[in-house]
């Protein structure tokens, strides 16, 4: 657990570095002043002293447990996001730091109402004939973490950047919908409910200029074209997860661990896919025959 701990530590170093260095670009690219860069690349020194100083540490108690270090690497924008274990500063586990005997790598997640032991299931699905064109599985239960991942394998296995992208309020955040407009992808993702007694923003008229990037998003999906496209997704995504449950019977996964755990999910797409593959062909021997 100390291991566990240290390398989720380290990760999150990582990334407060990361951060710190992109803070300092921007500031650079834009002219900041002096002043400001001196400040933002003494921040970005520090952060990487402390994910150095980090990795080091979590690379020690990996040894010390016997294990080979893992996710100490910056991770690329394809891979999924990683749990990682309650933690102090300097690395060590927290008294209420918690790990499942039967399946470590699985996490504590919330699903319709329920608490449950398990993963976080991914998937993109084209809008024309419901294929399963990027799939994933993560320990982390907020879906927002797992967008740009999903949308990175998705340009990768078809070879090209989808025109539209659709997703839940589950997903929303700014970052999510700038990573997919950087993309040259025209992102629909719902913003969630408006807290009460709050109005709607206006759809007529010029965006007013204080209206928030969370604002911009719900005004375009109030517009007539914005609601057709989001209300799409009932009829891409969730057939698929009620195909794969209701109609197969996916309920539990058999295997444990996060690696066999993914590989059993590609399973259930791959032949989800074939399945999809075979009625298609079908279909069109069918429309063959009766037109001969």
């Amino acid at each position: 657990m100390e291991a566990e701990a240290a390398a989720a530590a380290a990760r999150d170093r990582a990334r407060q570095a990361a951060a710190a260095e992109a803070a300092l670009t921007d500031a650079e690219k834009t002219d900041a002043g002096d002043g400001e860069q001196q400040k933002l690349r003494d921040k970005a020194t520090k952060a990487q002293e402390k994910a150095e100083a980090a990795k080091e540490l979590a690379s020690e108690k990996a040894k010390e447990a016997g294990l080979e270090p893992q996710g100490l690497e910056p991770q690329t924008a394809d891979a999924m996001p990683h749990r990682g274990l309650a933690h102090r500063a300097d690395g060590s586990p927290t008294a209420k730091t918690q790990r499942n005997f039967t399946d470590p790598d699985s996490h504590i997640m919330k699903s319709d109402g329920n608490v449950l032991q398990g993963y976080n299931c991914q998937a993109a699905v084209d809008g024309d004939q419901q294929v399963i064109v990027a799939m994933g599985v993560s320990n982390q239960p907020p879906d927002v973490e797992h967008l740009v991942p999903m949308l990175e394998r998705t340009i990768a296995n078809t070879s090209q950047v989808p025109q539209t992208f659709i997703a839940d309020a589950g997903y929303w955040s700014e970052d999510n919908a700038k990573a997919c407009e950087e993309r040259g992808v025209d992102p629909h993702i719902a913003t969630g409910r408006l807290p009460h007694g709050k109005p709607p923003p206006p759809i007529n008229g010029p965006i007013p200029r204080d209206l928030d990037a969370k604002g911009r998003m719900a005004r375009k999906l109030r517009k007539k074209e914005g609601k057709e496209i989001y209300a799409r997704r009932k009829t891409i995504v969730e057939p698929v997860f009620g195909q794969a449950k209701e109609g197969r019977g996916l309920r539990r996964f058999l295997l444990r661990g996060l690696e066999k755990v993914n590989g059993e999910w590609l399973l259930w797409g791959a032949t989800h896919n074939l399945n999809k593959l075979w009625r298609y062909l079908k279909k069109q021997r069918l429309e063959v025959f009766a037109m001969g």
